[in-house]
């Protein structure tokens, strides 16, 4: 996958949460304008490969904010980031406004939490920008019955929307959506089968970061991340979105070191 003129493939790598949000379900990712920059220089010296910024948080019970209000808090940390590291930079956002202003101030992907089906011109946005896209699956009711149909249905015929408005194939990867439209068994049966969303024929992205299918409480679920990356690099997924680049960094080297032997 090209993201921002760099290839990713033949490997995992590591996706740094930073959220420009005051009200993040994890504290530690929430970032200010005025700290973004020592935050995106600590990632990368961490390990992160691509830096999500985020200015609307999608926690469960979120309260909306507009996409001018994404706007607002995005636009100063994101052109300030992209002037003083180079590193692909990924805009966590489904509305198209945001996404238009985004790539003007340097984004190289828009990764959207409703795989493009939120915002009708958002394709046309990414494409006519030449960035890349991450499409997430999402529904507005819980997935029932057999998920993998669904969910692959799904992110076939957003991708479809992708090609069709101008988005390069090889800027295109997938999320399964874990913790979206689904309960606890189902995000346990899409993490334990990830590999079978290769099917759609996209590079897949995996979010699990301390998420609340891990049981306990929010700051207690790093082993349970972390054991879930390793799952994430037997299973050939290209991008791990993560809260604590670090100890993901180290569990995937740890990963392929161990089978190498």
């Amino acid at each position: 996958m090209i993201v921002g003129g760099q290839s990713f493939k033949n490997h995992t790598y590591v996706m740094a949460i930073i959220n420009l949000t005051p009200d993040s379900f994890w504290h530690e990712s929430r970032a200010t304008c005025d700290d973004v920059l020592f935050r995106v220089e600590r990632a990368i010296k961490d390990g992160a490969a691509i830096i999500d910024l985020g200015a609307q948080s999608t926690r469960p019970s979120y309260t909306e904010v507009s996409a001018d209000e994404e706007i607002r808090r995005l636009e100063k940390p994101l052109a300030a980031v992209k002037a003083r590291f180079d590193i692909p930079v990924s805009v966590d956002t489904y509305f198209s406004k945001c996404a238009r202003a985004a790539c003007q101030r340097g984004a190289d992907m828009i990764n959207d939490v409703w795989g493009l089906t939120h915002d009708g011109d958002m394709a046309e946005v990414i494409a006519s920008a030449g960035a890349s896209v991450c499409i997430m699956h999402n529904a507005h009711t819980p997935l029932t019955g057999d998920i993998f149909p669904q969910i692959n249905g799904f992110l076939k015929n957003s991708a479809a929307k992708a090609l069709n408005a101008g988005v390069s194939a090889d800027k295109i990867c997938v999320d399964g959506g874990i913790g979206f439209a689904k309960d606890k068994e189902r995000n346990w049966q899409l993490l334990n089968g990830y590999e079978r969303l290769a099917e759609v024929g996209y590079p897949l992205l995996l979010g699990t970061s301390r998420k609340s299918m891990f049981g306990g409480n929010a700051e207690d679920r790093l082993p349970a991340t972390l054991e879930s990356t390793r799952l994430a690099v037997r299973k050939g997924v290209l991008f791990v979105r993560v809260h604590d680049v670090k100890e993901n960094f180290e569990a995937i080297k740890e990963e392929y070191e161990r089978n190498q032997h």
